[in-house]
C-alpha cells in the first residue's frame, strides 16, 4: 500500500478496499521498521489509530471527501493541541501546545489522520537537518547524505514512503531544497496563501507552509486543504482559492519558459546541469518556447536574507527567556542569569548564530547599513521577478547546486552551507510561490527541478508540474530498502 499515491489510496477507501484503521496500523509499522532515517520526532499511535476509527465512520456515513482517512505526518513547528511541538529543539522539548496551528485544524476537518510530528532543524534554521536538537536526519537514498532542510524530516518520510504525505515549511528553500534531494514534490505557495497561525515563527515575512508529496497531483490536494484565508493571520490574503486538481490536465503548448543565465553558471554542477536540461527539452516536446533571460539582482539574494532572516528571528524567538514557557535553567541566581543560562543552554549552535547576527544588524548605529539595506535590495530582486514574469509564464532553473551532501560536510563552515540554498533563497523575498519536481538522478542521487511562478499563480504550476510528470516517472522511483 505504500507504493500508492494519495489519490490512489483515497480511491481505494471510498471503495472499502481497506480501512483507514488498516492503513494507518501499516504505516505505523512502516515507521518503527525505519527508525534509523530519525525522520520523527513524535510518532502518535493512539491518536492516529482514533482519528482512523473517526475517518472510517465518516465513509461509511458519506461525508468524507479526498483526505478523509489518509495517514499524513506534521513538520514539528505546527503547534498540535495535546501534542509535543518542539521545532526541534531543547527549548520547547517539554512544550505541548495548546491549540491547533490552522493548517492543523484544517486536516483535521478534511478528517485526515496524524500519524506524527517529524523532524526539522531547530526552530528551521538550517539547510540540512543537522541543527535539530533531536538528531539529524539520514537522506532514504544515502543515509550518509543529508535530506536537506529545514524540512528533512518530511522530505525523508514522504521518500521512503513512511507517511503518503506531509507538511512543510518553507523561509529560504526549506520545503523545495530537501525536496529536490529527497526526490519528492514540494510546493511553496505565495507568501500569504497558507496561514501561519500557530506555526512557530522564524522569519514572519518569509515563512510559508506548504506541502510536500510525491506527486503534483497529491500536492493540488494537500494544497487545497491548507490554503485559504484566515482571519487570525494578519499576513493571511483574502482572495479566492481555485480548485487546483481542475486544471491539472491543461496544455501546455505555447508555454513560455524562462531560463535566467544567472542560474546556469559558475557552481552549478555540471551533471545537474544536463538533467535539468533534459527535462526543460521534454517541456519543450510538450510544447513550451524556452526563453532567455536575466534577473541581474538574484546575486544579492544570499547577503539580503542573512540579514532580513535573523533580524526577524532576533525579535521572534526573544520570547522564549525562560520565564513563560519552555526550557527554564536550574536554580538561576537572579533574573539575568534566568534569562542568559535559559536561552544559552536552551538554544543550539546555529540558532544562537543567526539571533546575534540578526541583533547586531537591528542596533543602533546598523540598522539603516544593513536591514534598511537589505530591504531595499529586496525590493529590487522583486521587481527583476515582476519584470520577467511579465513576459515568461513560467521560471525554470535548478533547486541545488548539486546532489545531497555528506552528513557532517558542511557543518564547519556555515557559510558553504548557506550557499546550498543560493537558488531558492530569491523566491521568499519576493513572495512568489514555486516548487521543486523529481528531474532525474546523478550517481543515484535525485535531482531536483525548479518551477516559479507569478503570484498566486499556484494552480498553473501544479498544472506545469503534472503535465511533466505525465511523460516521465522519476516521480515514482522509491529508494533502495524501503520498497
Amino acid at each position: 500500500m505504500h507504493n500508492k499515491t494519495l489519490t490512489e489510496l483515497s480511491l481505494g477507501l471510498q471503495a472499502k478496499t481497506f480501512s483507514s484503521v488498516e492503513l494507518t496500523q501499516f504505516f505505523l509499522n512502516r515507521i518503527d521498521q525505519h527508525q534509523q532515517l530519525n525522520a520523527y520526532i513524535t510518532v502518535t499511535p493512539e491518536l492516529a489509530l482514533a482519528q482512523a476509527k473517526a475517518a472510517d465512520q465518516r465513509i461509511a456515513n458519506g461525508r468524507s471527501d479526498l483526505l478523509t482517512g489518509i495517514p499524513i505526518a506534521q513538520k514539528d513547528i505546527f503547534c498540535t493541541q495535546g501534542v509535543t511541538t518542539t521545532c526541534g529543539s531543547k527549548m520547547l522539548a517539554n512544550f505541548t501546545a495548546p491549540y491547533n496551528a490552522t493548517v492543523i485544524e484544517k486536516f483535521n476537518q478534511a478528517g485526515a489522520v496524524m500519524l506524527g510530528k517529524l523532524n526539522m532543524d531547530e526552530f528551521a534554521m538550517g539547510s540540512s537537518n543537522e541543527t535539530s536538537y533531536y538528531g539529524a536526519v539520514k537522506n532514504p537514498w544515502n543515509i550518509n547524505t543529508v535530506p536537506g532542510g529545514s524540512s528533512g524530516g518530511s522530505a525523508a518520510a514522504v521518500s521512503a514512503r513512511l507517511a503518503v504525505c506531509a507538511t512543510g515549511t518553507d523561509t529560504g528553500g526549506s520545503i523545495r531544497q530537501p525536496a529536490a534531494l529527497c526526490g519528492i514534490t514540494g510546493l511553496k505557495p505565495t507568501y500569504g496563501r497558507v496561514s501561519r497561525y500557530g506555526m512557530i515563527a522564524y522569519a514572519s515575512s518569509l515563512d510559508q507552509g506548504g506541502p510536500m508529496t510525491r506527486s503534483a497531483e497529491d500536492a493540488a490536494i494537500m494544497l487545497q486543504a491548507m490554503a485559504g484565508f484566515d482571519e487570525k493571520d494578519s499576513t493571511s490574503v483574502d482572495i479566492p482559492v481555485p480548485d487546483y486538481r481542475a486544471g491539472l490536465t491543461k496544455s501546455l503548448v505555447g508555454l513560455k519558459i524562462g531560463l535566467p543565465k544567472e542560474f546556469f553558471g559558475e557552481g552549478l554542477n555540471d551533471d545537474v546541469a544536463a538533467s535539468l536540461a533534459t527535462a526543460i527539452e521534454e517541456y519543450r516536446k510538450l510544447g513550451a518556447e524556452i526563453i532567455d533571460i536575466s534577473m541581474p539582482n538574484l546575486k544579492l539574494a544570499i547577503p539580503a536574507y542573512y540579514v532580513i532572516a535573523p533580524a526577524e528571528c532576533s525579535a521572534n524567538l526573544s520570547r522564549f527567556d525562560g520565564v513563560r514557557y519552555g526550557y527554564r535553567c536550574e536554580s538561576p541566581v537572579d533574573l539575568t542569569d534566568l534569562y542568559t543560562r535559559s536561552r544559552g543552554e536552551g538554544f543550539g549552535k546555529e540558532v544562537k548564530r543567526r539571533i546575534l547576527m540578526g541583533t547586531y544588524a537591528l542596533s543602533t548605529g546598523y540598522y539603516d547599513a544593513y536591514y534598511l539595506k537589505a530591504q531595499k535590495i529586496r525590493r529590487l530582486i522583486s521587481e527583476d521577478f515582476k519584470t520577467a514574469l511579465a513576459t515568461v509564464d513560467v521560471i525554470m532553473g535548478p533547486v541545488t547546486p548539486s546532489t545531497a551532501f555528506g552528513i557532517g560536510e558542511k557543518m564547519a563552515d556555515p557559510i558553504a552551507m548557506y550557499l546550498s540554498d543560493i537558488y531558492t533563497i530569491a523566491i521568499n523575498l519576493a513572495g512568489v510561490p514555486a516548487m521543486s519536481i523529481p528531474a532525474g538522478f546523478v550517481a543515484g542521487m535525485p535531482v531536483g527541478l525548479q518551477l516559479i511562478g507569478d503570484y498566486f499563480s499556484e494552480d498553473r504550476l501544479l498544472n506545469i508540474a503534472h503535465q511533466y510528470q505525465q511523460v516521465t516517472d522519476w516521480h515514482t522511483y522509491i529508494p533502495t530498502g524501503f520498497e
